[in-house]
């Protein structure tokens, strides 16, 4: 009894004098879980952008695998000499077969279609609008040559692009009695100068060329001359 007088007593006392109570100090509320502030969440995306930024580097991307398969050989010709590719961009023939120059990749690019690389430099054996033999450096259209096998088992290279507009006579490449290349439209099928032996070295595979430069439609056929 004499507790619960005591305690009515403060309790009217803190009634009449407010002033006099002691301030109840404000209870931390805490955050609940899983809740982040402003600034942490900033803090966070920060991190995790050095994270990206700093971690190993990407691995390039590896290129095609070899898919074709082809052939490194020398082309001889019936007239005795070996189809050679200079440094300085020129082709001719040559009665030796010791230079480097001489070896060719033969990679397929069609249905019996070829294309003609020095195996030494990386050009490819073109034939242009004229019936001219040159080295370029890109694949493009007119690096294409279709590859057929003549009566007496010798190779002939026809230019895939161009041909006699008249008659449709194909564009070989040929090399003359002195080894000189010779323009397409001048050289005849039956001819020695048209018949190439390819003397295989290797079997290698090879990757496809860029055909990003070459045309879809072949360009019209100079007129016959």
């Amino acid at each position: 009894m004499a507790a619960l007088a005591s305690s009515l007593i403060r309790q009217k006392r803190e009634v009449r004098e407010p002033g006099s109570s002691r301030p109840v100090s404000a209870q931390r509320r805490v955050c609940p879980r899983g809740t982040k502030s402003l600034c942490q969440k900033q803090l966070l995306l920060l991190l995790s952008k050095v994270r990206l930024c700093g971690g190993r580097p990407a691995r390039p991307t590896p290129g095609p695998e070899p898919q074709l398969k082809g052939i490194v050989t020398k082309l001889f010709c019936r007239q005795g000499f070996y189809l050679q590719a200079n440094p300085d961009g020129s082709i001719q023939g040559t009665p030796e077969d010791t230079s480097s120059f001489t070896h060719f990749n033969l990679i397929p690019v069609g249905l019996r279609v070829v294309t003609i690389q020095s195996s030494r430099l990386g050009h490819y054996m073109a034939m242009n609008a004229e019936g001219l033999l040159y080295s370029s450096p890109h694949f493009t259209a007119e690096c294409r040559f279709k590859e057929c096998v003549f009566e007496n088992y010798y190779v002939l290279y026809a230019s895939a692009l161009y041909r006699q507009r008249r008659s449709g006579r194909a564009w070989y490449l040929g090399l003359d009695k002195e080894g000189r290349v010779m323009k397409g439209n001048r050289v005849k099928k039956t001819k020695a100068a048209a018949h190439f032996v390819p003397k295989l070295l290797e079997v290698a595979m090879y990757r496809e060329p860029s055909l990003h430069s070459v045309p879809e439609t072949s360009p019209s056929s100079p007129p016959d001359p």
